[in-house]
């Protein structure tokens, strides 16, 4: 391995860019997934709502209890590439053609199709996994400081948007589009074949780019203490670790926000093709907003985070963003918002939706940032570095509650008794005010609990200092060095090993 990079470039400018460009790959699958895989499954492919969301909804739940096991894995992996870059490389092929196939699927049956979208999309969540979580892993290696920690979180939430944006943008601007077969381009096969072809290439380049170019920083990384330890033990520690309460608070509270963003996600397609009955076209000039949101939401994060503090400053993002969201679709169904096709519709609800997605995206960075100030705290009480498996288990609940939410969607669709190859412009107009009806109090609602149980957060600014002094003072104390070696785990596991892949018992 070459000479580490000088500690002061960890942080630097550059750093953060190749660190946030690997979630362009993450942004990509997680939109596609949320927002058009449903539609094309159910309009276009034809398979039953309620089964495209179950499929989804299994693939999610079997990928988030693969979660714990990569996080684990890779806080305790040893190699001379160090505990993150192997599997974050070793990820990139598989992502790239599994993606492929989900956008490319055989015309068979029903059941057979049903079995199709369920392992492959297994298949791709899995894989996306062994990157997306030793990357985010990261983010408490490159620095400790509360604030810096927003700045690296921004970056990943920046490209994790603006790639899965873009690439949303590219689906209804140049792939989905209408054709003399298809008025509608939105129901255009041909042109999701495409769009699977072009974000595979992305997401292979995305994930290989900022692996490389956070490659030189290794020797700077913690190397994990040997050890060894039976397949319970595994488990018991994993169980432990995750315990932490600063930990289930933040959890307990994504899965109320996850649910309702995998209502969101899901049903916002059907919300600008069916309710607000917007053109391909106007789709595209909507999701531009989305850019700006992203842009602003860069720009605010880390003011606010030094003004009110991570928690605070979430919470006050999530409250009045959900408020602004709300506000078109309670407008049309009380008759104060002008009429589909109306001049003034699309500023409107391009106005509501840059300033309503900028609060929720900076709520957002604020809360991922709150999961690494975790790990010291965990690290003070078990003694192990184990930003892995914190990363992993917000992902376990994110996709599993989220795989619940668009597993809900289909039933949203189900209790409005929406149809299936539904014409904008067609459908009952008492069916979409159902839909609207059933939509909007569920994802209020849930949002509204999530604030709740958040508010309850522990870490605060000063505690997480105070983390920080306490385990320099224990690193001092072992005459360890805070970097290239775990120190709390060092002190208290010296001269065992770990067998991090097998889970056996000692000989």
């Amino acid at each position: 391995m070459t000479d580490a990079p000088p500690k002061s470039e960890l942080t630097s400018l550059r750093t953060k860019i190749f660190y946030g460009l690997g979630s362009v790959a993450f942004g990509v699958k997680d939109n596609g997934f949320q927002t058009i895989l449903l539609l094309f499954y159910n309009q276009v492919i034809h398979l039953p709502a309620q089964l495209v969301g179950l499929a989804i909804a299994i693939a999610f739940a079997f990928d988030a209890l693969i979660d714990p096991i990569v996080g684990q894995f890779s806080d305790n992996l040893r190699t001379r590439w160090g505990r993150r870059h192997p599997l974050m490389y070793a990820a990139a092929l598989p992502v790239a053609i599994s993606y492929l196939l989900l956008w490319n699927p055989p015309h068979w049956s029903q059941g057979a199709l049903f079995i199709y979208l369920l392992v492959v999309a297994i298949i791709v969540r899995t894989f996306i996994s062994f990157y997306e979580i030793p990357s985010s892993a990261l983010v408490p290696e490159f620095t400790d400081d509360y604030d810096n920690r927003t700045s690296f979180m921004s970056f990943r939430v920046f490209f994790a948007w603006y790639g899965g944006m873009t690439m949303f943008a590219l689906a209804f601007t140049v792939f989905l589009v209408p054709d003399a077969a298809h008025k509608i381009g939105q129901l255009n096969e041909a042109g999701y074949g495409r769009y699977g072809l072009t974000a595979a290439i992305v997401m292979f380049a995305a994930i290989l780019i900022s692996a490389a170019g956070t490659h030189r920083f290794i020797p700077h990384f913690r190397k994990p203490a040997v050890r060894r330890l039976s397949l319970s033990q595994y488990v018991r520690e994993i169980m432990s670790t995750l315990s932490n309460r600063a930990f289930l608070i933040l959890m307990c509270a994504a899965i109320f926000s996850n649910l309702a963003t995998g209502l969101v996600f899901a049903l916002d397609i059907y919300l600008k093709t069916y309710f607000w009955e917007l053109s391909n076209l106007q789709i595209f000039v909507l999701a531009l907003s989305t850019f700006l949101s992203v842009a602003l939401a860069f720009a605010i994060a880390l003011p606010i985070s030094r003004r009110f503090g991570k928690r605070n400053g979430a919470i006050l993002f999530f409250t009045i963003g959900l408020t602004i969201l709300a506000i078109p679709i309670v407008s049309r169904l009380i008759g104060l918002f002008p009429p589909n096709g109306a001049v003034s519709l699309m500023p409107l609800l391009f106005g509501f939706s840059i300033i309503a997605g900028a609060l929720t995206i900076g709520a957002s960075v604020l809360v991922i940032s709150m999961i690494a100030d975790v790990v010291e705290d965990s690290e003070l009480k078990t003694g192990r570095r184990s930003e892995g498996l914190f990363f992993a288990g917000s992902s376990l609940i994110q996709k599993a509650v989220t795989g619940l939410g668009l597993l809900a969607s289909g039933f949203v669709l189900w209790l409005a008794h929406f149809p299936s190859n539904a014409v904008p412009g067609h459908v009952d107009p008492q069916i979409i005010r159902n839909f609207a009806l059933i939509y909007l109090p569920s994802v209020v609602i849930l949002y509204l609990i999530s604030l709740a149980i958040i508010s309850r957060f522990p870490i605060t600014r000063e505690r997480h200092k105070e983390n920080v002094r306490r385990l320099a003072e224990e690193t001092a104390l072992a005459g360890l060095q805070p970097l290239g070696a775990d120190s709390s785990a060092a002190r208290l596991m010296a001269e065992t090993e770990i067998l991090p892949a097998s889970g056996t018992a000692p000989a």
